[in-house]
């Protein structure tokens, strides 16, 4: 598992907006220290528990807060469950964003690939300096959309959503031939998904995902490219 002082980067990105405290008060110090506990506490429980088994209390055992404390700042484990999501999913979006503006701006096959890589090498960087919660969304990542499991389900369905906006925009670039664009970011994000898995199977040869990410993208590019 990863560090807390990883997992810290991991933190909230905004902070539950109940009894805020003033800016740098000792209140508002507090309650960050008591979020960040309770996120760093709760993203080992699920892992080591799966989002359906784990309760509050084990929570906030691991947390060393009280019940009550958990409650002052989250309504239940789905709210602490997207607080844990939210930075990653900020990473997720700035890098699609990014992506989607090198593709607009792309003329040639060269473009494309770089900003392809670009994405890829970005992603990967971030993600494997925390590991923890990229495990936690493939472990659970396929629940049900609802309770604790909305926030990653929800995450899931916007990564597949922009993966396949940015393959629109290469396509509306003459970049890519006119194959479903659904069809090909499915690919390319379940191809992703079971690097991941991969690299993080202890019991399997070790992986080296940027190598992966690179071959991945000119497996897929060159064979869809116009």
């Amino acid at each position: 598992m990863s560090s807390d002082a990883d997992n810290a980067r991991f933190a909230p990105a905004v902070m539950p907006e109940r009894r805020p405290g003033k800016a740098g008060s000792t209140r508002a110090n507090n309650r960050a220290e008591r979020t960040q506990a309770l996120c760093t506490a709760g993203l080992q429980v699920f892992l080591e528990r799966g989002l359906a088994a784990s309760t509050v209390d084990e929570i906030t055992r691991a947390a060393g807060v009280s019940k009550g404390s958990f409650y002052r700042y989250f309504s239940n484990k789905g709210d602490l469950v997207a607080a844990i999501f939210a930075p990653l999913e900020a990473l997720f979006n700035d890098a699609m964003a990014r992506c989607e503006r090198a593709l607009e701006q792309a003329r040639t096959p060269q473009q494309l690939h770089g900003a392809y890589t670009q994405l890829a090498t970005e992603l990967a960087t971030q993600l494997l300096q925390t590991p923890d919660p990229v495990r936690l969304y493939l472990q659970e990542c396929r629940g049900p959309r609802e309770g604790p499991h909305a926030p990653i389900v929800g995450l899931a369905n916007s990564i597949t959503a922009a993966a396949i906006r940015i393959t629109e925009t290469a396509c509306a670039r003459q970049l890519l031939r006119p194959l479903p664009p659904e069809i090909t970011a499915l690919s390319v994000v379940g191809a992703c998904e079971r690097i991941l898995m991969r690299y993080f199977d202890d019991s399997a040869p070790s992986l080296d995902p940027l190598l992966a990410s690179s071959s991945l993208i000119s497996l897929v590019v060159d064979g869809i490219r116009a």
